[in-house]
């Protein structure tokens, strides 16, 4: 919301979609990745059964884990940088300055 409690305006409702996806694109490849490093090679190679359902099913209750986590951290980050203070004056880095 802006500072005085209204509604948001365009830029800041921008920002928001741009961070989502953001949040959203790189969950997904991280959780592919993550899914690729541990059941690819039960996929391509000739592994036991046990290592290869172990392998798969770490894969898949680790990717999920690793899509949320990864979607919070990037939007809490978000809200958290989104509530600082804005310099008082353009180019000053502290309103004290």
């Amino acid at each position: 919301m802006t500072a005085y409690g209204g509604r948001r305006d365009q830029a800041a409702r921008d920002a928001i979609t741009v961070e989502i996806g953001y949040a959203l694109f790189t969950a997904a490849f991280a959780a592919a990745v993550v899914f690729g490093a541990l059941a690819g090679p039960a996929l391509l190679f000739e592994l036991p059964q046990t290592v290869e359902k172990l392998l798969t099913h770490m894969a898949l209750a680790l990717a999920p884990v690793l899509f949320v986590a990864r979607v919070l951290s990037v939007l809490l980050r978000f809200r958290r940088e989104d509530d600082t203070a804005q310099p008082s004056q353009p180019g000053r880095t502290n309103p004290d300055s």
